[in-house]
């Protein structure tokens, strides 16, 4: 996106936003963040600082207070998910992101309902993203590992083709085989195109892969950077990195 004066425009904006759970206790507090098109971005910090709360309220699975959510120039502030759905962007929730009694196939097909007559066509991407997908389309989304269930969830909201995919901490609770796996596919989801904003809890590993990174504390904007720069800032590895970061 270009704007009048030949400038890229941010894909996706939040703009001062405050969100929260109970009434009067914000857990976003004045949140500014900027996606730009073909960027994959990662957001980190401390446990509760507010990292998956931004993503439901940024996909209308949480009331935003005050605030504004921009997608491509206008304002998606309140409108709920299948609308957001519609409109390109596709959220992986953390937890339960799979239809277990379904079978892998269903499951995509249920990622394709609002263009069922796409399905073939996109099943045939997922497959050639995820191969170990297209070995399971009959079995039952139950009986994969941890890791298969994370890559279905994933393939499943690829299914919209969208421009926007939001990742909710998709290494949890895998081993780390299983992680760089799921790393390794965001980034492949990144270069065919679409860009991502994930959440993670391995919070050296997503600045690795990231274009630039996000750190949340308190509900506010602690740091932002390069993923490369936020990896070598001092105050950022004492912080919320702590011994990982100075492995490599």
């Amino acid at each position: 996106m270009i704007d009048d004066n030949g400038s890229v425009q941010p894909l996706v904006q939040l703009r001062q936003l405050v969100a929260g759970y109970l009434p009067g206790v914000d857990i976003l507090r004045q949140v500014d963040l900027a996606l730009y098109p073909g960027e994959m971005i990662g957001i980190i910090g401390p446990n509760g600082a507010g990292k998956s709360t931004l993503l439901k309220a940024l996909f209308g699975l949480l009331e935003v207070r005050s605030g504004d959510v921009v997608f491509k120039g206008e304002s998606i502030t309140g409108l709920r998910a299948h609308e957001l759905v519609a409109r390109g962007v596709g959220y992986v929730p953390q937890l339960n992101n799979v239809f277990s009694a379904l079978t892998v196939m269903e499951n995509l097909e249920m990622g394709a309902y609002l263009e069922p007559h796409k399905t073939v066509e996109r099943t045939e991407r997922v497959v050639e993203l995820f191969p170990r997908l297209g070995e399971r389309l009959g079995q039952r989304a139950g009986l994969l590992s941890g890791g298969e269930r994370q890559m279905l969830a994933m393939g499943r909201a690829l299914m919209m083709d969208p421009e926007v995919l939001l990742l909710d901490e998709p290494s949890a609770g895998l081993s780390p085989v299983l992680q760089n796996q799921v790393f390794a596919r965001a980034r492949d989801i990144n270069r065919f195109g679409v860009a991502v904003i994930m959440v993670e809890q391995n919070a050296r590993r997503c600045l690795q892969i990231c274009h630039r990174g996000y750190v949340l504390d308190h509900g506010r904007n602690a740091y932002t950077g390069t993923g490369r720069s936020l990896l070598k800032d001092p105050k950022v590895v004492e912080l919320y990195l702590g011994t990982l970061a100075r492995r490599d």
